[in-house]
């Protein structure tokens, strides 16, 4: 048998020694004046606060939970948004040394009662009456919880007409402020009493199969994070974050453990659909995000410069084509010709510099993580002057693993392990990983914490390959392989995101061909970009399934699925495809609350119309 391939670097001196609610307390003590966070107002505006005033509303929330009677290592659940509020009950809790149990709002009734009972989740802070109902229509199926904190939209006293089941996020703290005039040391106390290696979060995943799990993760494994990404010094003190990412997820919640560690300040705001007009206004440096947002705002700047058409969009096509130029010189390390240096100093005041300016102008670099980002999609972002910096992890491993660097990228990989990381692969090419912040394992699980894990090894799922500089890259999801009738194996992902990165007008592709003669996809199409595109085909005032199905249509997507077959294998190539009504969605089960897509699902929603590719 072939020896595995490792990839590892030293760890930084001193990673994991610490835990969540000792660095938020040295942050506050190291910057109290400095900004913390900002978020936005009732009027609109953007409110700021800085560590003082977060750690004294921590402090009260904190020695609120204290008050309820958390005991060390309970949960707390958090079912909202991102937004200010998640943040100061996520470190509320674990200064009061329980562990916050993560609920993404999408979630539905079911699906939350099953998290918060497998949890043993005693307290839950829901944001608002939406999430407050789910958890009433459940109450019988949740006799552990005997708490509610609603932070919006409800009781300010516990006078509710649920026996005080439900207080609202100000009596929590009013409560707490009780708790510390009678024992001021309350929460100094029970932060001094948390070890590293007791749990800090307990993170279900969004899995696209099969009942979510409880990934168990500890201080330390966040600690480690956090250390981790201010010893490479990746990000700086004077950053300013834009957070939008679900905090539900890993990769928002390492981000924020960043920025424990950093010190740069954070603006909040978990509304997607605010993001653009956001970024105008904050200015932010960097911001993390899935793929899909970068797909979006890609799909809405083509789109908008084709229907303008003209002198425009010849302009807009001439000044990509020199940042492309420029974009490979510099990637390949070669010089860039005087005559293109100064055709791209035209190309970027006309055009390019417009790109940035949508994302406020100042930004050094996003972080693209939670699912595969398009090479040919960052290239597009790259030759505009955007720096996309795609890193790699799961929940497994409190979301960091590998990251490419500012000073130090490849696109199309995943760049170089943390410190401290090891990655290696197996003869079968799948990712194996041990690190720090791996896991202590499933909650309650332990046949799967055992599958999963092997002398601290973890088994990702993932398939992938270390280049010869070490950057690693990965090729598809374990399971989403499939072979066809021809024998021929077929990676999906890079498919689809080839034709993510071409087509402007796809929002969602998937491409099916297991045992079958040929590959075809099911494509759901951005409502937005189609509609943009069919008023200047003449048929904007069409009922939108009219202008799906309309011949139009399927001429423009073959187009572009004619020049993705030119770019993949013959048995990879998309014979046959399914125009979907609409996009696929949460709410509907097709997406998990991370966007990725349960294909299992969604292909036997779509079974009789797969096979009728196949028999016409």
């Amino acid at each position: 048998m072939s020896r595995p391939t490792t990839q590892h670097l030293n760890p930084p001196t001193g990673a994991g020694a610490a835990t969540i609610a000792g660095m938020f307390l040295d942050r506050v003590a190291g910057g109290a004046n400095d900004e913390a966070f900002r978020f936005p107002a009732a009027d609109g505006s953007w409110e700021s606060v800085t560590w003082r005033a977060t750690g004294e509303r921590v402090t009260k929330l904190a020695a609120g939970l204290l008050a309820l009677g958390i005991a060390p290592g309970e949960r707390v659940a958090i079912v909202s948004g991102t937004r200010y509020e998640w943040i100061l009950a996520d470190l509320a809790v674990m200064c009061a040394g329980a562990a916050t149990t993560t609920v993404y709002p999408s979630t539905i009734a079911d699906d939350v009662a099953y998290i918060l009972s497998d949890s043993d989740s005693r307290v839950v802070i829901a944001e608002d009456p939406t999430q407050l109902a789910k958890l009433r229509e459940r109450r019988a199926e949740l006799p552990a919880v005997h708490t509610v904190v609603l932070v919006e939209g409800g009781p300010g006293t516990g006078d509710d007409g649920d026996d005080g089941w439900v207080i609202g996020l100000d009596e929590l703290a009013r409560r707490g402020a009780e708790l510390l005039a009678a024992t001021p040391d309350a929460v100094t106390a029970r932060i001094a009493s948390i070890a590293p290696d007791d749990l800090a979060t307990l993170i279900y995943t969004s899995g696209t199969t099969g009942r979510s799990k409880g990934v168990r993760l500890t201080h330390a494994a966040w600690a480690y994070q956090g250390g981790t990404l201010a010893s490479e010094r990746i990000l700086r003190p004077d950053d300013l974050q834009y957070l939008w990412l679900p905090l539900a997820h890993a990769f928002g919640k390492v981000l924020l453990t960043a920025q424990l560690a950093i010190g740069f300040a954070t603006a909040v705001d978990g509304r997607v659909d605010r993001i653009v007009d956001n970024l105008a206004v904050v200015r932010p440096t960097f911001m993390g995000a899935a793929p899909r947002i970068f797909e979006k705002a890609h799909a809405k700047i083509v789109t908008t410069v084709a229907a303008e058409g003209g002198v425009k969009a010849k302009l807009f096509d001439w000044a990509l084509s020199v940042g492309m130029k420029v974009s490979e010189a510099t990637l390949a390390g070669r010089p860039v010709p005087p005559l293109l240096a100064l055709a791209h100093r035209v190309a970027d005041a006309l055009v390019l510099r417009k790109i940035r300016d949508r994302f406020g102008g100042r930004i050094r670099f996003f972080v693209s993580g939670s699912a595969a980002l398009a090479p040919d999609l960052a290239r597009w972002f790259h030759a505009a002057g955007v720096l996309i910096l795609e890193g790699y992890g799961m929940t497994e491993c409190a979301a960091g693993a590998s990251v490419n660097r500012p000073d130090s990228y490849r696109l199309g990989t995943v760049g170089h392990p943390l410190p401290g990381t090891e990655i290696r692969i197996a003869p079968d090419g799948e990712v194996l990983m041990r690190s720090p912040s791996v896991m202590s394992g499933y909650h309650q699980l332990p046949e799967a914490t055992a599958g999963a894990l092997d002398d601290g090894w973890l088994a990702t799922g993932d398939i992938g390959e270390i280049d010869a500089d070490g950057f690693l890259r990965i090729t598809d999801r374990k399971k989403d392989l499939f072979k066809t009738s021809g024998g021929k194996y077929v990676a999906p992902q890079p498919i689809e995101g080839k034709l993510l990165a071409l087509c402007p007008y796809v929002s969602q592709v998937i491409v099916h061909g297991s045992g079958r003669n040929f590959c075809s996809a099911l494509i759901a199409l951005d409502p937005d970009a189609i509609r943009s595109w069919a008023a200047g085909q003449g048929l904007g005032d069409r009922p939108y399934a009219e202008i799906i199905g309309s011949p139009a249509v399927r001429d423009l997507v073959q187009g572009y699925l004619d020049q993705l077959n030119t770019q993949v294998n013959r048995w990879e190539s998309i014979k046959k495809f399914v125009l979907l009504e609409r996009e696929l969605t949460i709410e509907d089960g097709e997406l998990t609350p991370s966007l990725k897509i349960r294909r299992k699902k969604v292909e036997d929603a779509h079974r009789d119309r797969l096979d009728a590719l196949y028999t016409s």
